[in-house]
C-alpha cells in the first residue's frame, strides 16, 4: 500500500474520530517501542498505525481497551491493598478520642448571653489539663 488514507481505515472502524483516536494511541505505543506489524518503508510513526488499521494486523479491541486504560484517572485496586493496619495502640487511641469527642458537648449547655460565658470559660480553661480531645482537635 503506497499511499494510506482516512478512506482505506473507515470500513474498518465506524466513527472516524475513534479511527484518529486509535491511530494516535497506536503511534504513540510506536514511538515508546513496540513491536511493528507491518514494514516501515521509511514512514512516520501515524503513517504507520493507520497502515496496521488498514491492513488489520493489530487487534483493534486491545488498542481501544489501551486507549481507555491510558485517559483513565482512577486505576482499581486490588482488595487486598485497601486492608489498613494500625500501628500498636493506635485503635485504642481513636476510640478514646471518639468517646471524649462525644461526651464534651454532651454536658454543655448553650445560653442566649454568650459574652458572659465566654469570661468564664477563659478562666475555666486555663485551670484545665488539655484532654485528649483537645490534643486531637475536636
Amino acid at each position: 500500500m503506497a499511499r494510506v488514507t482516512v478512506e482505506d481505515c473507515i470500513d474498518k472502524i465506524d466513527s472516524r474520530f475513534e479511527l484518529v483516536m486509535l491511530a494516535s494511541q497506536r503511534a504513540r505505543k510506536i514511538g515508546t517501542g513496540a513491536p511493528l506489524t507491518v514494514e516501515k518503508d521509511n514512514d512516520k510513526k501515524t503513517v504507520i498505525s493507520l497502515r496496521e488499521i488498514a491492513e488489520e494486523t493489530i487487534s483493534l479491541t486491545e488498542l481501544k481497551e489501551d486507549m481507555i486504560q491510558s485517559y483513565q484517572r482512577y486505576l482499581p485496586q486490588d482488595p487486598e491493598e485497601e486492608i489498613i493496619d494500625f500501628m500498636d495502640g493506635e485503635k485504642e487511641w481513636g476510640e478514646m478520642a471518639d468517646s471524649k469527642a462525644s461526651g464534651m458537648y454532651a454536658d454543655e449547655e448553650v445560653t442566649a448571653d454568650t459574652e458572659d460565658d465566654d469570661d468564664s470559660e477563659e478562666d475555666d480553661d486555663d485551670d484545665k489539663d488539655p484532654t485528649l480531645g483537645d490534643i486531637a482537635g475536636v
